[in-house]
């Protein structure tokens, strides 16, 4: 591969199925957990949510990773984060429905659903514009010249009751209908934080055996109390692109060098059966993270050839990304692609490609449009292909 992507026009590879443990993957595209913030106010699934399940499963792809879920209410980064619950169990049984049913009368497939939990930690925003941040060490990179006080850093007996709400929202995955659950590890939120707890005292912090506590009980409680059908993975920050002490994947004395063999230790412990990479907080959208993305996956890989990598970061690519994707397949960089902002954009992405029909007047042009409506606090779509959204930005912005 050496320093260039590897493109192919080998498209046909991205549909042949993939089998991961008991479940079968019907093709090589995935779509990535992109959170819409447009619960309803106690977490459920609203109308814009299931509209977008509904034209992502029309879409056409294989492997569906549902965006993050608050496994509690504090964990929430913002007041319209879904949130799994007894009192709203039927309302994700009815997402997880209406996605199978959808992906079975457009297109005879059976999608593999992944719901994805999480507790935003740093980032939690439950009830309004006022950040109650979660944190498992102070970062003078992120904080700077104002430290988060002692109060905000989460206890050992508090990330006790969390792994078991963590533990609880992968057996109400199960319960509603979905085939997998990921324990969220990346992107700054709370247990990619843990991971690079270097400085924190305790049972949590420290050594590599107490920094990956958290996720390896999680793990293991999530498989011993759901079925061995059911799928328990993580979207994993392979390394943070931040400095030792503050990152994860990073060492003494090399900067923001990468260093994966916490990543590949982790793995080896862990087993999963699949898992998804990206880096950073998130990566950013240009060639070289592209570039670097590639490579990293790739390493990842090849260190585990009989576990499921789902790659990311070709959105990017526009109207080239099915035939980076092939390439990433063709060469070993991973077994499957993942779609993020492109399938805000471009939802019916993956059966145009596979029936060479993508049309590139209907990708995503990578504004960070999407991005717009994050800091306006406003459900999340692409406001470039989208109306409701275009909508929603002009209003807001016309206030």
């Amino acid at each position: 591969m050496g320093n260039s992507l590897p493109f192919s026009t080998n498209i046909d590879i991205l549909n042949k199925p993939l089998i991961v443990g008991e479940q079968v993957i019907p093709n090589r595209f995935a779509i990535q957990p992109m959170e819409g913030a447009d619960s309803t106010y106690d977490g459920a699934p609203d109308e814009l949510t299931f509209r977008r399940y509904r034209r992502f499963a029309k879409g056409g792809a294989g492997l569906i990773w549902i965006e993050s879920v608050a496994v509690t209410e504090e964990g929430k980064s913002n007041p319209r984060h879904l949130y799994i619950n007894e009192n709203n169990l039927d309302s994700f049984k009815r997402l997880a429905y209406e996605i199978k049913e959808t992906a079975m009368r457009t297109h005879g497939t059976n999608p593999v659903i992944i719901l994805q939990a999480t507790h935003a930690g740093r980032h939690s925003m439950p009830y309004g514009n006022k950040k109650l941040p979660v944190i498992t060490h102070n970062n003078p990179l992120l904080e700077k010249d104002h430290p988060l006080p002692p109060e905000c850093i989460v206890s050992d007996d508090e990330l006790k009751v969390l792994e078991e709400k963590f533990i609880q929202t992968a057996i109400l995955a199960h319960k509603a209908g979905f085939d997998g659950v990921d324990i969220k590890a990346c992107h700054g939120y709370l247990v990619n934080e843990l991971l690079a707890s270097h400085n924190r005292p305790g049972l949590y912090g420290g050594s590599f055996e107490n920094r990956i506590r958290f996720l390896c009980n999680v793990f293991k409680a999530s498989k011993d109390l759901t079925p061995k059908k059911f799928l328990v993975t993580s979207r994993l920050n392979i390394y943070d692109a931040c400095p030792y002490p503050y990152g994860f994947g990073s060492i003494p004395g090399q900067d923001i060098k990468p260093d994966l063999s916490d990543a590949k230790n982790l793995l080896d412990i862990l087993k999963p059966e699949m898992i998804n990479i990206t880096m950073g907080n998130p990566c950013p959208g240009d060639l070289d993270n592209v570039l670097r993305m590639c490579t990293h996956t790739k390493e990842i890989q090849s260190a585990f050839p009989k576990m499921a990598v789902v790659g990311s970061g070709v959105s990017y690519m526009k109207d080239q990304s099915g035939e980076l994707a092939a390439g990433y397949i063709e060469t070993g960089v991973c077994k499957i692609v993942g779609w993020g902002r492109m399938s805000f954009a471009y939802p019916d992405f993956a059966k145009d490609i596979m029936t060479n029909s993508f049309d590139k007047n209907k990708t995503c042009i990578c504004c960070s449009g999407c991005g717009k409506l994050i800091k306006a606090k406003l459900p999340i779509g692409c406001v470039v292909r989208d109306d409701i959204y275009n909508k929603l930005l002009k209003e807001s912005l016309s206030v």
